[in-house]
C-alpha cells in the first residue's frame, strides 16, 4: 500500500516546487538535527563528572538523569507521531525547538538532583517532538518510494557529525568558562538554528494540488490498526529493539571491554570513536546494496555480520589489529536501522499515519535502548564482558531472524 507524495507530482509546476521544497527540509533538517543531537543529548557525556562534582553527588546518580530523559522519550512517541499525523511538524518541532533551548537555561541553573531529574524528563519530551524520529516523519510525507531513501540518507549522514563537532566544543567550552556557561553558549547556539529554521522552512506537504487528497482521521487509525494487526510489524519490532539494545551495549561498553583487554584508555576511546564513522559508511552501503537486492535480505546480512562480530571480538581483541578489525565488522552495521526503519515501514504500511506507526515501534526501541547498558553492566558483573558480547552477538542474530521473518508474505486485508 503506497500513498501519493509531493515527490511523485514532480510533473506539474506545482508538483517541481513541492518536490524543490522537500529538499529545502532535508536541508534544513541536516542543520537542525546537527545541532540538536550536538546541543540536546552529546553534552552529557562531556558534562557528567563536572555537573555531578559540582552538585555533590555522584556520577551514577547523575546518569539516571539521562535514563529519565530517554523513557520520557520513549513515553511521548506515539502522542508525538499522533500529532505529526494530524497536523505536521512546523508549529510541533518550532515548539520543541525552543523548549530545549529553555531547557539547557534550566538545567545551568540546577542546584539539586531532583531538579536535574525534572529537567530531563520535560528535555526527553522536547528530543521526542524535536529530533530524527520528527524529522523522518516528515520526510517520509514529502518524498516517494524511490527519493525516500536518499532524503533520510542526506539527513542523518550530516547529523551522524554531531557528535564529532559538538563534543570537543563541548569539552573545550567548559574547559574555559565551566559547565554552566557552556549550557548557556549551547542554548543559544541551538535557539538560533533551530527554531527559525523549523519555523518557515518546515510545512505539511500540499498533497491537495497532488493526486491524493488529504487523508482523514479514520484513515490514519484504519492504517495504524492495519499495521498493529500484522505479524510483520510485531517481527520488525523484535528485530529493531533487539538491535537497538545491543547497538546501545556496545556504545556504553566497548571502551570498558577493550581497556579489560589490556589496551590503553586512549586506543579504546578512539578505537570506540570509530563507530561514529562507521555509521555514515554502513548508511552508504546499504544505500547502494538495496539497489541490487532486497533491503531485508541487506538488512539481514548485515545483522549477521554485527552477530559473528560481537562473538568474535572476545578471541581477537588481544592485539591492536584485532580490535580494530573487530569493532570495524561491528560497526558496518551501527547506523542501520535509522535508515531501514523507515524505508521498511513506509514500504509496507505507506505514509498514511505513518508517524504513529513509527512511534509505536519507538516506543519500545527507545526503552530497550536506555535500560540495556545497565542490565549489561549486571551481566559483566557476573559473566564478565565475554558473556555480554555473546549476548549482544545472540541479540544481532535475533534481529536478523526478525527482519527476514514473514518478509514476502503479503499484508493483511
Amino acid at each position: 500500500m503506497h500513498t501519493t507524495t509531493p515527490a511523485a507530482t514532480a510533473r506539474t509546476g506545482r508538483g517541481r516546487r513541492s518536490a524543490f521544497h522537500g529538499w529545502r527540509i532535508v536541508a534544513a533538517f541536516a542543520v537542525t538535527q546537527t545541532a540538536g543531537y550536538g546541543c540536546l543529548y552529546y553534552p552529557f557525556a562531556v558534562l557528567l563528572h563536572p555537573v555531578a562534582a559540582d552538585l555533590h553527588t555522584s556520577p551514577a546518580a547523575v546518569t539516571g538523569a539521562l535514563t529519565t530523559a530517554v523513557l520520557a522519550w520513549a513515553a511521548a512517541a506515539i502522542p508525538v507521531g499522533r500529532w505529526l499525523d494530524r497536523h505536521g511538524g512546523r508549529g510541533l518541532m518550532t515548539a520543541s525547538s525552543l523548549a530545549g533551548a529553555l531547557l539547557l537555561v534550566a538545567w545551568s541553573r540546577v542546584e539539586t538532583v531532583w531538579q536535574l531529574y525534572a529537567v530531563f524528563a520535560a528535555l526527553g519530551v522536547a528530543m521526542a517532538m524535536a529530533l530524527y524520529d520528527a524529522a523522518t516523519a516528515v520526510i517520509v510525507s514529502w518524498f516517494d518510494t524511490e527519493q525516500r531513501p536518499k532524503a533520510i540518507l542526506a539527513m542523518i549522514v550530516v547529523a551522524g557529525f554531531a557528535s564529532t563537532i559538538f563534543m570537543p566544543l563541548t569539552g573545550l567550552l567548559e574547559h574555559r568558562y565551566g559547565w554552566r556557561t557552556t549550557l548557556l553558549i549551547l542554548a543559544a547556539v541551538y535557539a538560533a538554528l533551530a527554531v527559525p529554521l523549523h519555523a518557515t522552512v518546515v510545512r505539511a506537504p500540499a498533497t491537495r494540488h497532488g493526486s491524493a487528497p488529504p487523508t482523514t482521521a479514520a484513515e490514519r487509525a484504519a492504517a495504524v490498526r492495519r499495521a498493529r494487526r500484522d505479524a510483520r510489524f510485531w517481527c520488525l519490532a523484535v528485530a529493531f529493539v533487539a538491535h537497538g539494545a545491543a547497538m546501545s551495549v556496545m556504545t556504553v561498553h566497548l571502551v570498558g571491554f577493550l581497556v579489560s583487554r589490556g589496551h590503553p584508555a586512549t586506543f579504546a576511546a578512539t578505537v570506540a570513536g570509530l563507530l561514529g564513522v562507521l555509521s555514515v559508511t554502513g548508511r552508504l552501503a546499504l544505500t547502494g546494496a538495496r539497489r541490487r537486492w532486497p533491503l531485508t535480505r541487506v538488512v539481514a546480512a548485515v545483522f549477521t555480520l554485527q552477530a559473528l562480530a560481537a562473538a568474535a571480538l572476545p578471541l581477537v581483541s588481544g592485539t591492536r589489529g584485532g580490535a580494530i578489525a573487530g569493532v570495524v565488522a561491528f560497526g558496518a552495521g551501527f547506523g542501520v536501522s535509522s535508515l531501514a526503519a523507515p524505508a521498511l515501514l513506509a514500504d509496507r504500511y505507506g505514509t498514511t499515519g505513518y508517524a504513529t506507526i513509527a512511534g509505536t515501534l519507538n516506543t519500545p526501541v527507545t526503552l530497550a535502548k536506555a535500560t540495556a547498558p545497565l542490565a549489561a553492566a549486571g551481566l559483566t558483573a557476573v559473566a564478565g564482558y565475554q558473556g555480554t558480547l555473546l549476548t549482544v552477538g545472540g541479540a544481532c542474530a535475533l534481529a536478523a531472524i526478525g527482519i527476514i521473518a514473514r518478509a514476502t508474505r503479503p499484508a493483511p486485508t
